[in-house]
C-alpha cells in the first residue's frame, strides 16, 4: 500500500478540493498520512492569488521532494495554470494537474508508476476552452460538525488585481441536484452546518440552461432546495458580491430560519475612485443600500468584507474616505490586505504603485478601527440568549470550556464542571450571553441542549 500525503494552500474551495482528492486517493487504496510524514506521493492543492502565495506553493513542493527524494510530488491546482513554463521545468515536481483535471488524480499516477518514469509528467488543463463544472465529491471533511460545499468555480469579473479568472477560468455551477446529492450525504453522516462557497458564488446558476421548461437555476434557488435538506440545521454562505443584495434577495433569506445571519459582502474600498481603478462593479452607495437591506431584514447580523490598503493611486484623501466608509457601515470583522502586487494583472503596470511602508501603516490605522467595531458588535449581544453550535474542547487560563459558534459566527464557550468529561461536539447548545471571556469569546451560561 502506497503512503499519500496531501497539503492545501489558500482558499475554501481549495480545500474542498483537497478533501475530494484526499477520500479519491483512499479509494483508490493509497494509506494518507500526515504531511510531515514520508510518503511515496505528495499532493500539494496550490495557490496563485498573490506573488507570495507562487512562492508559498512553490516551497512546499520542494519540501516535499526534500522530505523523500523518491516520492512523487503533485503540483495540482492555480499555481499550475499561472505558471505552467516554470512548474514544469521545476525538477521537484513530477505530475502537473491543472484545475479541471483533478479528478484524474488517481489515474496519472497510476500511469506514472506504470511507466516508472522519472521525468516530468505535464498535464495542464486549458480551463479557458473547458467550460464544463469539474465534478468532484466529500461524504466528509476535516471538520466534525460544519461541512463547506464547493458549488461553483471561475469567475467573469476580471478585477485588475486579481489573477484568479486566468487561474479558474470563466464561471462553471455545479448542478443543483448534484449539491443536493451530496449535502443529504453530510447531513446523514452527521453534519449540522453547510457551508456554500465558490470562487464566485454570487455568479452560481449564470451559466446553466433551463432544463424541462422550467426557469434557470440561481443562487436562491439553490439555497431554497438545500434548506428542505433535513438533519441540516444551520446554511452559511460563502462571499457575496454587493450586486446580488437585492430586496427580493434579502427578504427571501429572511423567511429561511435555516440561514445564518452572517454575511461576507466583498468591498476592497470605500472610495469610489478606487472602485473605479479596482475594475469593481459597484458604488459605495449600493453597498450600503445591500447593507440597508442586511439589517432591515434580519435583527443585527455579523456582516464582513475584505478591505485593501495602499491600491495604485491610493491617496490619503481617498485612503481617509475608506475608513470613514467602514466606520460607518460598522463592520463585525473585516479582513484587511496589503496591496500586493501580481504579475499578469492591469493593477501591476498601473502608475503610483504605493509604498510599502505606507500600506502598513494604512492597515494599522484599520486594524485599531476594527477591533473597536468587533467589541461593540460582540457586547451587544451580553444577556440575551443565544444559540451555539459547540465544536470542540478548549482550555482557557486552565480552566476547560467547550467552544463552538453562534449563526453569526461569534465565538461562544461553556464552562465545563470539575471532573466532567462531557463531550458535547456537534450539539446546538442554547444559553444566555454573560461576560466577554476573551476579547472575541462570548462565556455562556446553558439554558438547554439538543
Amino acid at each position: 500500500m502506497r503512503k499519500a500525503a496531501l497539503h492545501n494552500l489558500g482558499c475554501k474551495v481549495n480545500a474542498y478540493e483537497t478533501d475530494s482528492m484526499r477520500q479519491m486517493l483512499e479509494q483508490a487504496g493509497y494509506e494518507i498520512v500526515s504531511f510531515e510524514e514520508q510518503a511515496d506521493v505528495y499532493v500539494i492543492n496550490t495557490c496563485s492569488v498573490t506573488n507570495i502565495a507562487d512562492r508559498k506553493s512553490r516551497q512546499m513542493l520542494h519540501r516535499a521532494k526534500k522530505r523523500n527524494p523518491g516520492s512523487v510530488v503533485v503540483a495540482a491546482g492555480c499555481y499550475v495554470q499561472t505558471s505552467k513554463e516554470q512548474a514544469q521545468a521545476d525538477p521537484a515536481i513530477d505530475i502537473l494537474v491543472g484545475n479541471n483535471r483533478k479528478h484524474e488524480l488517481p489515474r496519472l499516477l497510476e500511469e506514472f508508476f506504470q511507466a516508472n518514469s522519472s521525468g516530468s509528467c505535464s498535464l495542464v488543463a486549458d480551463i479557458g476552452k473547458e467550460q464544463e463544472y469539474e465534478e468532484l465529491h466529500i461524504s466528509r471533511t476535516g471538520e466534525h460538525t460544519r461541512a463547506f460545499i464547493k458549488v461553483q468555480d471561475g469567475c467573469n469579473q476580471f478585477c485588475s488585481y486579481c489573477i484568479i479568472p486566468y487561474a479558474r477560468g470563466r464561471v462553471r455551477s455545479r448542478k443543483l441536484a448534484e449539491v443536493v446529492r451530496e449535502v443529504e450525504t453530510l447531513a446523514g453522516r452527521g453534519y449540522r452546518e453547510v457551508v456554500l462557497t465558490g470562487i464566485h458564488l454570487s455568479s452560481y446558476g449564470m451559466d446553466l440552461k433551463p432544463e424541462d421548461g422550467f426557469k434557470p437555476v440561481g443562487l436562491l434557488d439553490l439555497i431554497c432546495r438545500v434548506h428542505e435538506v433535513e438533519g441540516i440545521d444551520r446554511i452559511r454562505l460563502g462571499s457575496l458580491e454587493p450586486g446580488i443584495v437585492t430586496e427580493e434577495f434579502v427578504s427571501s433569506l429572511s423567511g429561511l430560519p435555516k440561514i445564518c445571519p452572517h454575511f461576507h459582502l466583498s468591498l476592497q474600498s470605500g472610495c469610489d475612485a478606487t472602485l473605479k481603478r479596482m475594475n469593481r462593479k459597484y458604488t459605495c452607495a449600493e453597498y450600503e443600500e445591500g447593507c440597508r437591506l442586511l439589517r432591515k431584514y434580519f435583527t443585527h447580523p455579523a456582516i464582513t468584507t475584505d478591505v485593501i490598503t495602499g491600491f495604485p493611486g491610493e491617496t490619503e484623501e481617498e485612503f481617509a474616505l475608506t475608513r470613514e466608509f467602514l466606520k460607518r457601515i460598522n463592520f463585525f470583522e473585516i479582513h484587511i490586505f496589503k496591496y500586493s502586487l501580481r504579475k499578469g494583472t492591469r493593477a501591476a503596470e498601473m502608475d503610483h504603485q504605493v509604498p510599502e511602508e505606507i500600506k502598513g501603516k494604512r492597515s494599522e490605522i484599520l486594524f485599531e478601527d476594527l477591533l473597536a467595531m468587533n467589541q461593540e458588535y460582540l457586547k451587544w449581544h451580553l444577556g440575551r440568549e443565544l444559540e451555539v453550535l459547540m465544536e470542540e474542547e478548549v482550555t482557557f487560563s486552565g480552566k476547560k470550556y467547550f467552544l463552538g459558534h453562534t449563526k453569526e459566527y461569534v465565538k461562544a464557550a461553556l464552562p465545563l464542571p470539575e471532573g466532567e468529561g462531557k463531550n458535547l461536539e456537534n450539539k446546538l447548545v442554547k444559553g444566555r450571553a454573560m461576560s466577554l471571556l476573551k476579547e472575541h469569546v462570548l462565556l455562556l451560561e446553558l439554558e438547554d441542549m439538543s
